[in-house]
């Protein structure tokens, strides 16, 4: 690898020691604290410098994506399957919503999922979770599920109306509310038997 300065080996180790410590990678914020730069946007820049010679691997999708070279264990691939209605119910046409090949493969850190399997990625449309930081574009990574707690967040399949939506779940004698998290949003009510719970929210990624 080409050599860095000396100011950019103090990030590096600022790195390395604050992901040890904490167990997450730290935030461009925290790299400005502790290693005395003057503005996050040069640090943005001795971070690029850093990610083009090798020596980090920088996650776009989220705040705290920064994790040295060579530490692949720190990163999970996730599959990106399509769209998840975060608003108005999305019509498809089965229970088998999203499609089983993969748009694209997304490397998430293993600080936000933990060690988990049949995970995958959903973009959102719609802003009904908004209140909960959930927001149009996010991706969110969602695991196969059949069953869930009140007030966890799922994606459920309306079997009825064949439609799909993201919402909170809560059981409620006999029926089921499905409550956006948007004060400007009201909740959608359904039978219990007309609800599939798919799959439960695990982390939000957004692009910054």
């Amino acid at each position: 690898m080409e050599p860095i300065s000396d100011r950019q080996k103090k990030i590096l180790e600022f790195i390395g020691d604050f992901a040890r410590r904490a167990g997450y990678p730290p935030s461009v914020r925290d790299i400005v604290k502790v290693c005395n730069i003057s503005s996050t946007s040069v640090a943005q820049y001795h971070l690029g410098v850093l990610q083009r010679l090798g020596y980090i691997r920088r996650d776009p999708e989220v705040s705290r994506g920064i994790t040295l070279a060579g530490e692949s264990s720190s990163f999970q691939s996730v599959p990106l399957l399509g769209t998840i209605a975060a608003g108005k119910p999305i019509p498809v046409p089965s229970a088998d919503t999203w499609a089983s090949t993969p748009e694209e493969t997304i490397d998430v850190p293993v600080y936000l999922i933990g060690k988990r399997e049949r995970l995958f990625g959903l973009r959102v449309k719609g802003t009904s979770m908004i209140d909960a930081l959930i927001n149009d574009r996010d991706i969110v990574i969602m695991q196969a599920t059949t069953t869930a707690e009140d007030g966890e967040m799922v994606a459920v399949w309306l079997k009825d109306s064949k439609k799909v939506t993201l919402k909170k779940l809560y059981r409620e004698s006999g029926r089921v509310r499905l409550q956006p998290a948007n004060s400007l949003m009201e909740p959608i009510y359904a039978n219990s038997g007309d609800v599939e719970i798919q799959v439960k929210l695990i982390a939000v990624l957004r692009k910054i």
